[in-house]
């Protein structure tokens, strides 16, 4: 989830075009042509998407109130679909991280609803505290990685994979260990991830709006 995720660019596209049989020799030449990328961002959508959910659940995670269908619409609709778009929209705009990152958290919410509600629906044992400890353990362990390819990108976007990292291997300490008390302190933990994403997005639209940095990213340098 780069600025766009990364900057709209325009991309050189190398087309190979033979030309036809001369006096039976072959004459192959290479023409450049460069297309503007004239598509919007899609990056404000999935962070959104993200950021609104997240906030949501981790209020429940902090205990304000339990968990309801409210939670698991954003997750199914908000969450879930909206970040797949945003990540089918970068794969257009041949951004790799942004399509792997906003595809693979679109889904983690989809499956998340879908550990919650298919054991109620008679699909499926619902899953043990320790499944649900590896299950938020390999996605902490994605965002970790994840976490290394904003490195090269800004100071926000480092905060929120830094803090989702986190927030993750916090949620599957509470299942591994039965400790609601580590449970609360990853709903506040999260809460504070899900609100930057909530600024990165709103930042990005802003600053395109006025054409000019209105809310700060933190460039790297």
């Amino acid at each position: 989830m780069q600025g766009n995720l990364k900057e709209n660019m325009d991309h050189v596209v190398e087309y190979t075009v033979k030309a036809p049989e001369i006096k039976l020799m072959k004459h192959e030449e290479t023409i450049t042509v460069t297309v503007a990328d004239r598509t919007s961002n899609p990056a404000p959508l999935g962070l959104l998407g993200f950021g609104m959910t997240t906030v949501l659940l981790n209020i429940h995670n902090a205990g304000f109130f339990p968990l309801d269908a409210m939670i698991l619409a954003m997750g199914i609709f908000y969450g879930g679909l909206a970040q797949v778009i945003a990540g089918i929209m970068e794969w257009k705009k041949n951004n790799t991280f942004g399509t792997t990152a906003f595809t693979s958290y679109g889904l983690f919410w989809l499956t998340l609803v879908a550990l919650i509600t298919l054991p109620k629906a008679g699909i499926g044992s619902a899953p043990s505290a320790d499944a649900m400890g590896c299950y938020l353990f390999v996605w902490g362990l994605l965002t970790a990685f994840l976490f290394i390819g904003t490195l090269k990108m800004n100071r926000v976007l480092q905060f929120i994979f830094g803090s989702l990292t986190l927030l993750f291997f916090l949620l599957a300490t509470a299942d591994f260990t039965g400790n609601a008390a580590i449970k609360t302190i990853a709903g506040y933990e999260g809460i504070i991830c899900g609100a930057a994403a909530f600024y990165a997005a709103l930042a990005q639209v802003l600053n395109e709006v006025y054409g000019k940095v209105i809310f700060p990213l933190g460039p790297v340098e």
